[in-house]
């Protein structure tokens, strides 16, 4: 049986990240949408709108609540990884990425409502934190108890460089173009 719901559990967070994925790529076009002349930066706003609502109420959402609903039930058939240091840590990001996937709720709904604060550069930036999430959760899991908390440390923090710095210059290439 854990098996079945291990699978359903990573089925779901291939899902969920998908989606938050798909969604801050969304927000970047809906953000340079906003530098377009009228009919188009309308046209397309209404578009993205009705994209980013499916999007995140047929996709995201769902996949969320299965990974939440997969992991809790896996921890009720093993309870003891609750007090294993790297499911401590682990859980600890997945509470991050429960952060990150309401912020990107609510910067749906602002958007919706023409409010738009981040711009696409800051946008591009937030997609990479996914990224970040994702690397320290499956390499928790993956690794657990082998995981060299000082490596893991220093191998985030420079992945997160590197992904801002693509960003950067991806920016300056776009900016010649």
């Amino acid at each position: 049986m854990y098996n079945y719901i291990l699978a359903i559990h990573i089925i779901f967070i291939v899902c969920w990240f998908a989606g938050l994925f798909y969604m801050v790529r969304l927000f970047i076009y809906h953000t340079e949408a906003q530098e377009k002349p009228e009919p188009d930066r309308t046209i397309l706003s209404n578009q993205f709108v009705i994209m980013e609502k499916k999007l995140w109420y047929i996709i995201t959402v769902p996949s969320m609540l299965f990974v939440l609903a997969a992991g809790i039930t896996m921890l009720i058939i093993v309870p003891g990884w609750l007090q294993q240091p790297w499911m401590q840590l682990k859980l600890g990001f997945v509470a991050g990425l429960l952060v990150y996937h309401f912020i990107c709720q609510n910067q749906m709904k602002q958007m919706e409502q023409g409010i738009f604060k981040w711009n696409s550069t800051k946008l591009r930036l937030w997609n990479e934190v996914a990224t970040i999430f994702l690397f320290a959760i499956v390499f928790l899991a993956v690794l657990k108890d082998t995981l060299n908390w000082a490596y893991g440390t220093f191998g985030l923090i420079t992945l997160a460089l590197i992904l801002m710095i693509a960003v950067k210059v991806y920016k300056r290439t776009r900016m010649r173009k």
